[in-house]
């Protein structure tokens, strides 16, 4: 979605960890989801090159659209027309991401996830563990497709995880990108000593 925010919408989106935005029509602060329920869960904050424009990374509960949308870029352009079709998702571990924590309010009799959720964190530890040695069992296998599911197994194990810590992929990216350039040897030392 798009929308507008002034210095203290800004302050109180970091303070808060949520969306919050400025109205122009009510000319005053709006908390994305105040009413709707439909809250934005702020995971990160990126300033654009010019400083003039935030994107903001959101868990979003329910639609982000108020028609109900997913999402507010629904209208496609085509030869002489419009189309409603919605725009491609983000990527494949934030949509996952989002179904998991969706599935958190599920029923666990009818969802995997909720019922490994429920189940608790040391359930959940002890899937993530199982999924490791299967992956690595898989890697001395000289077939590449069993290396690859079991790999899918643990990410999506590793996400419920997450979830359950109500953590979301986005943090564990941005440490990887802090670590860009840095030598491993160098990054695994500066953990030591702190």
């Amino acid at each position: 979605m798009l929308a507008w925010m002034n210095p203290e919408a800004l302050r109180l989106t970091l303070a808060e960890r949520r969306g919050v935005y400025w109205s122009r029509s009510r000319q005053g602060l709006w908390r994305k989801g105040e009413s709707s329920g439909h809250v934005q869960h702020l995971q990160s904050l990126h300033l654009d090159c010019d400083g003039d424009t935030i994107l903001l990374r959101v868990v979003q509960e329910g639609p982000a659209c108020h028609t109900g949308a997913d999402t507010c870029f629904f209208h496609m352009a085509r030869e002489h027309d419009w189309e409603d079709v919605a725009p491609p998702g983000g990527s494949v571990l934030d949509e996952l991401q989002a179904v998991i924590h969706q599935r958190r309010q599920a029923d666990p009799a009818q969802s995997y996830v909720a019922k490994l959720l429920q189940g608790g964190r040391d359930r959940i530890l002890k899937k993530v563990g199982e999924e490791a040695t299967e992956f690595v069992l898989a890697c001395k296998n000289p077939e590449a497709k069993p290396v690859v599911a079991e790999a899918a197994d643990l990410l999506f194990h590793l996400l419920v995880a997450l979830e359950e810590r109500d953590l979301h992929i986005d943090e564990v990216l941005g440490e990887l990108q802090r670590r860009e350039g840095l030598s491993g040897l160098v990054e695994k030392a500066s953990r030591k000593s702190a």
